[in-house]
């Protein structure tokens, strides 16, 4: 079931409709066209939009995922809990398998399972319900964490600053805010004037069809390059800062986000322009030592292909490389801006201290 809307910006990206049983999202891929919610209650349907990003960003496809396998335990038709415990399982690893890069969708997912093992032995209708609990606390966070690190992006940067970003790390990524563009939403409604350039971001073009849509839509000054273009943007003087969003960061600092992140980083080094991952530290990923390590999708040939076009605009049979991703190494990366603070090289230490700080605040606030 669809349900037209006016605009994007009164609309969170993601949440859970109570009444439906649903899991809600703007469908961006009839951006910048159309605005349209999607009302998903079958799991098929929610992996669909997972994978043909319907729903998208690292931090959205997390909130997703926990209503998602929620959605999927009120489906489990038994009282006990092993046979409970099997078929949640089933469907959370359904689920973790439409995307292996972002590593949101399976933290989200084991957080949930969490949840599942931590109440063994309870009534499974009790377990649902501490999943529906969990579901939501798991959206609630990723409002105030995107809202954090705008705080944080704002300490970096002064009004009037010429920013760069790339793909789409926008509200759309998020519930609100977003990662990179949080500071430009936070400075936007202080007066800051920033002047911002969006990448188009190739193949899929969530820069032209999604940032520089949000974006302008709040009424920011925003300009819109192709991915080639940046470099001659910076060298120009006309860019102070890049952020850009991630997908998931290994512990030593590397990074894997959209295609064309690192080309921006090579730029933005060789122009000594500072260089800003906005990473919530659900992204961060202690158990992958470097981005040797990560996953990188490889998706459709047609996506360069065909997709934009009329008729086809390669030669027929030609070979196709379509990474979803690149890894941007940690040397090129100025810092991070998490929701606890900036954090600065060297990384691994860094990550240390910065998790420590997280379970501390976490102790207070119990």
């Amino acid at each position: 079931m669809e349900e037209k809307r006016k605009t994007i910006g009164e609309y969170d990206t993601v949440w859970l409709e109570e009444e439906r049983h649903a899991l809600a999202i703007i469908d961006q891929t009839r951006l910048p066209g159309e605005t349209e919610i999607l009302y998903l209650t079958e799991q098929k349907d929610i992996w669909n939009a997972i994978y043909l990003l319907q729903v998208r960003g690292a931090p959205a496809i997390g909130v997703a995922a926990g209503i998602a396998v929620y959605l999927a335990a009120r489906q489990i038709h038994t009282g006990d809990y092993e046979e409970f415990y099997r078929e949640f399982r089933k469907a959370s690893d359904y689920l973790n398998s439409s995307r292996p890069t972002a590593v949101n969708l399976s933290w989200a997912l084991k957080r949930q399972e969490r949840v599942v093992k931590a109440m063994r032995g309870r009534p499974v209708p009790e377990i649902v319900e501490a999943l529906h609990r969990e579901a939501l606390k798991i959206r609630e966070e990723d409002i105030q964490v995107c809202r954090a690190i705008g705080e944080n992006g704002l300490t970096l940067v002064k009004p009037g600053d010429g920013l760069l970003t790339h793909c789409n790390a926008g509200k759309l990524a998020a519930v609100r805010y977003g990662t990179a563009t949080a500071p430009m939403y936070l400075g936007h409604e202080r007066g800051y004037h920033f002047r911002i350039f969006a990448d188009e971001t190739r193949p899929l073009l969530q820069g032209a069809r999604l940032t520089a849509c949000e974006l302008q839509e709040a009424g920011m000054d925003v300009t819109l390059i192709c991915d080639n273009m940046s470099a001659a943007v910076m060298r120009s003087g006309r860019v102070n800062a890049v952020f850009v969003g991630c997908d998931r960061v290994a512990a030593n600092g590397d990074t894997a986000n959209k295609i064309g992140t690192s080309m921006a980083a090579l730029a933005a080094k060789r122009y000594g322009i500072p260089f800003y991952v906005c990473a919530p530290t659900s992204t961060i990923d202690m158990d992958t030592p470097s981005g040797k390590e990560i996953c990188i999708e490889e998706r459709k040939p047609e996506e360069i292909t065909d997709m934009w076009y009329e008729k086809p605009m390669a030669p027929k049979g030609v070979k196709v490389c379509n990474p979803a991703f690149d890894v941007t190494d940690s040397d090129l990366i100025t810092a991070f801006v998490t929701e606890y603070g900036v954090v600065r090289p060297p990384y691994p230490e860094a990550f240390r201290e910065l998790f420590l700080k997280k379970e501390l605040k976490k102790s207070q606030s119990y």
